[in-house]
């Protein structure tokens, strides 16, 4: 049996309040161990109407407004005194983004989030936790 070793956490936030949870226990133990700390969180391209999603002014307007969310947690988590930190913006269904396209890119070691999302009716069920719970080729942590 050999002991997972973890150099780099992916943390997903959405501004909920099990997200922020989740960001804060990734910030203590990357801290604590010294590990690489990654933000990511995603633009739902589904909660856009069609003449939002076709407008490129919007999108990026959107995208600009993550980017600058996205920075402050990065300067939250500096402050905090984590020395290893970025930030992932993906476009999708957060659990199938961040599966299919975060953790191949990113290469996190383990993977945290918070049990309950902020949007949609997925909030109610938590099914973007279960579903990178289930799907996730790393060990995740669900937090609450």
């Amino acid at each position: 049996m050999s002991v997972l070793e973890i150099k780099r956490i992916l943390v997903g936030v959405d501004d909920s309040e099990d997200a922020l949870l989740a960001f804060d226990y990734a910030i203590e133990r990357a801290k604590r161990e010294d590990l690489e700390l990654v933000i990511v969180s995603v633009l739902e391209n589904d909660e856009m109407n069609v003449y939002q999603a076709l407008n490129k002014d919007f999108i990026h307007g959107q995208y600009e407004d993550l980017e600058n969310h996205l920075r402050e947690y990065q300067d939250q988590a500096y402050v905090r005194g984590v020395n290893h930190v970025r930030t992932v913006i993906a476009e999708g269904e957060p659990g199938e983004a961040i599966i299919e396209d975060v953790i191949p890119k990113v290469k996190p070691d383990l993977l945290i989030v918070g049990s309950k999302s902020q949007k949609g009716v997925a909030k109610y069920f938590g099914s973007q936790a279960a579903y990178m719970a289930k799907y996730a080729p790393i060990p995740v942590l669900v937090v609450r």
